[in-house]
C-alpha cells in the first residue's frame, strides 16, 4: 500500500514574521529554506513513504522541492490552508493511495525515525495519527488512512479539533509525542531552543 506525503509551503521570503525582532529578512527565508529542505531530505529518506507533494504559491519552494525528487501543485492567490490541503488529498486520493502523511515545512528536527513511528501507528484502516506541538495546540504531523477520512482544521487549537474529527468520523486515533516533531520554529523563544538542540546535536560524545 503506498503512503504519500503532503507538504504545504508559503512563500519563502515571507514566512516567519514572528522572528523579524530576531532575525534580518534575509535570515528568515534562509531559515525558512533550511527547514524545508530538511523535512524533504528525511521523506525521501524514509523507505514506507512512496512520494512527497509539495503545494505552494512560491516557485523558489517549487523549484527546491523537484530538485528534491518531489512532485509539485502551483497554488494561485492567497489559498487559505485546510482548502489547499483538500485540494491536494483529492490529488493523491486519485493516485490510488492507501495512506498520507501531511508534514508543516518548518520542523527543523524532523527525523526518519519520525516517519516511519507516525507509519507504523498508523497501519489500522480508519485511523489518524497525531503529533502536535510543544504547546499542546497544533499539529505538526498528521497520518490519515485512507486520505479524505476526516476535513482539515488546521489553525490555532488544530490538535483537539483533528482528535474530534476523527473521533466523529469513527476512527481510531494514535498520538505520537516525539521532541523531534513537537519543535517547531515561530517565535525568538523558540529559535533559541532550537541553536541550543543544535549545539548539543553536533557536540562530539563525552
Amino acid at each position: 500500500m503506498t503512503i504519500w506525503t503532503i507538504i504545504p509551503v508559503k512563500p519563502l521570503n515571507r514566512s516567519k514574521t514572528r522572528l523579524s525582532s530576531a532575525l534580518s529578512p534575509e535570515e528568515r527565508q534562509a531559515l525558512s529554506e533550511s527547514m524545508f529542505r530538511r523535512v524533504l531530505t528525511a521523506v525521501k529518506a524514509a523507505p514506507q513513504i512512496t512520494g512527497t507533494l509539495v503545494i505552494s504559491r512560491d516557485p523558489r519552494a517549487l523549484a527546491i522541492a523537484r530538485e528534491l525528487g518531489a512532485h509539485t501543485v502551483q497554488e494561485s492567490g492567497n489559498p487559505e490552508l485546510n482548502d489547499a490541503l483538500m485540494r491536494a488529498t483529492q490529488v493523491i486520493a486519485g493516485w490510488r493511495a492507501g495512506a498520507l502523511l501531511i508534514l508543516p515545512a518548518d520542523l527543523p528536527m524532523v527525523t526518519t525515525h519520525d516517519i516511519a513511528t507516525m507509519v507504523a501507528r498508523g497501519r489500522n484502516s480508519n485511523t489518524i495519527v497525531i503529533a502536535t506541538d510543544r504547546h499542546q495546540d497544533g499539529t505538526n504531523a498528521l497520518l490519515v488512512r485512507p486520505p479524505g477520512l476526516i476535513d482539515y482544521a488546521y489553525g490555532i487549537g488544530s490538535f483537539a479539533r483533528h482528535v474530534e474529527l476523527a473521533l466523529e468520523a469513527g476512527a481510531r486515533v494514535e498520538v505520537v509525542e516525539s521532541s523531534t516533531l513537537a519543535l517547531d520554529i515561530d517565535v525568538p523563544a523558540d529559535l533559541e531552543d532550537y541553536q541550543r538542540l543544535l549545539t548539543a546535536e553536533s557536540a562530539p560524545p563525552a
